[in-house]
């Protein structure tokens, strides 16, 4: 499964990589009463002297000379990073021992902490992550588990519904203009083409077909996961394209290709068309958000620790928020100027009510995640089978 980087502000739509998807959903996402088995790893107790590196995997953007070139002159740990293109690679390369940290979306994290590739953290070491990180990025089964934190907060973000004004020119409030048969705008819709886009169309069937009793769009027996795919085929008949990469999307909608479908605020802004007009529909959506984690056998746990701690402050995690192009961990930056306000508000940084619609991507497990006990949910790989089925 793929996820698109935002493309960072001063690159425009210059830029595109491709990456996995992230977190996990709404309501569900506090662990609560739900308990996984994870391995018991030490948490860090108190900070020693800082090594001489810091080995970093993370997405495009996440790492940048402005802020790591004073992190090394304040701490001396010098920034060595690895960019990834998925979440599959970033897992793959913390499993090899090389690495200390890693900017984990809501899928990889999942894995890599009932994995036990990554170790829990100590909160007392990291003075930043406070109360200026907003609530609804604590606590999520993303970075979370059994109530203990084993992430540290970067940024989130909605796959919202996008129009292109001149051609749906009544503003839609629902994904039935994307989902149903009789679409107005069949032929003219884009989706995005991963996997994990299977959750999109559960949230659908959750409004339309509560009788199915999915409760969370991530944890689906195999009735549900069934329903969801006949959905998706009937979503592909009126298909005009997909996408997984950003300049494909922007250019569907610039070239008049495609009039509605799944995007990114940045990718609207990105695309200076006045007439592509984005909402959260009355369903709620899918998204995305991504945390620091430290792994299990870090050989530079101090330097780990204090690039987190760096990292989350309002200055720096809002220069990775504008170069990323998503809503900042830290509330603070929100009021450090006028230009961090104005991004806040594109991103409803600080909107609880906004996000508490959005269902954070998290990889499928055969535990269901929404607490059932007498069914087991379908897994990643079983979503990855059924999703090579709908496209033909």
């Amino acid at each position: 499964m793929k996820r698109m980087l935002a493309v960072p502000a001063a690159a425009a739509a210059a830029l595109a990589l491709a990456l996995t998807g992230c977190a996990t959903a709404e309501t569900a996402t506090e662990s609560g009463g739900l308990q996984i088995d994870v391995p018991e790893i030490p948490m860090m107790e108190e900070m020693g002297e800082f090594e001489n590196e810091v080995n970093i995997v993370a997405w495009s953007g996440f790492v940048e000379p402005e802020w790591a070139d004073k992190f090394t002159e304040e701490t001396g740990c010098k920034v060595n990073r690895k960019i990834a293109g998925t979440s599959d690679e970033m897992v793959q390369l913390m499993r090899t021992g090389n690495y200390d940290l890693v900017s984990a979306s809501g899928d990889a994290s999942l894995r890599l902490i009932v994995g036990g590739d990554v170790q829990p953290l100590n909160r007392d070491l990291i003075p930043n992550f406070g109360d200026d990180i907003v609530e609804g990025m604590q606590g999520q089964i993303y970075d979370t588990l059994n109530g203990v934190p084993y992430g540290v907060p970067i940024g989130r973000g909605a796959n919202i519904l996008q129009w292109n004004d001149q051609v749906i020119t009544e503003a839609p409030t629902s994904w039935d203009i994307a989902w149903e048969a009789d679409s107005p705008a069949a032929g003219s819709i884009i989706a995005y083409d991963a996997p994990i886009y299977i959750a999109d169309a559960a949230i659908y069937l959750m409004a339309t077909q509560p009788d199915l009793g999915i409760e969370n769009p991530y944890a689906l027996d195999e009735t549900q996961l069934a329903a969801a795919i006949d959905l998706l085929k009937q979503q592909n008949e009126i298909i005009g394209d997909y996408w997984a990469d950003p300049v494909k999307q922007i250019t569907a909608f610039n070239g008049g290709d495609v009039s509605v479908g799944t995007s990114w605020e940045v990718l609207r802004k990105l695309s200076e068309n006045p007439n592509l007009q984005g909402t959260l529909p009355k369903e709620g959506s899918t998204g995305w958000s991504d945390a620091w984690m430290l792994a299990a056998e870090a050989n530079n746990p101090n330097c780990g620790y204090a690039w987190m701690d760096y990292t989350s402050s309002a200055e720096v995690n809002g220069k990775i928020a504008m170069n990323f192009g998503m809503a900042p961990a830290n509330a603070a930056f929100c009021d450090t100027s006028d230009e961090a306000a104005a991004h806040c508000e594109l991103f409803n940084a600080e909107d609880e009510e906004y996000f508490s619609k959005v269902w954070f991507w998290t990889t499928p497990i055969e535990q269901c995640i929404d607490g059932r006990t007498d069914v087991t949910c379908t897994n990643f790989q079983q979503w990855t089978d059924a999703w090579a089925t709908v496209k033909g």
